[in-house]
């Protein structure tokens, strides 16, 4: 079992900086990637950020490359979603995921946070 807990939402101005972080704990095998995704009112939950725990490799959807970035600290169990440049389209809830292997699919998940929200005023 894993267990996911994040922390960092909040609300900031268009344009600010907010880092998100998730603690992960238990099984180590079955978090061998972990995703950030978001889900905005309506829509869908929407694969945002991934990286391979042992090697680091990462992975953006297009709409936040250069804007956020994934990271994890695996002395601390802790991964990272650093956004900066924050719009008007990224507030959502945003979940930390942890799988097997990196996929964009949060149905490749197993093990989910409890979200953190995240509002952008303009």
């Amino acid at each position: 079992q894993v267990q996911l807990v994040e922390s960092g939402g909040g609300l900031v101005q268009a344009g600010g900086s907010l880092r998100l972080s998730c603690v992960a704990s238990g099984r180590t095998f079955s978090r061998s990637a972990m995703g950030w995704f978001r889900q905005a009112p309506g829509k869908e939950r929407e694969f945002v950020a991934g990286i391979i725990w042992s090697g680091g490799s990462t992975y953006y959807v297009d709409s936040v490359k250069g804007r956020f970035t994934i990271s994890r600290d695996s002395a601390k169990n802790t991964g990272y979603l650093q956004m900066n440049s924050l719009k008007p389209e990224d507030p959502a809830v945003y979940y930390c995921a942890a799988g097997r292997a990196w996929s964009s699919s949060p149905s490749s998940y197993d093990y989910w946070g409890q979200g953190t929200q995240v509002t952008v005023s303009s």
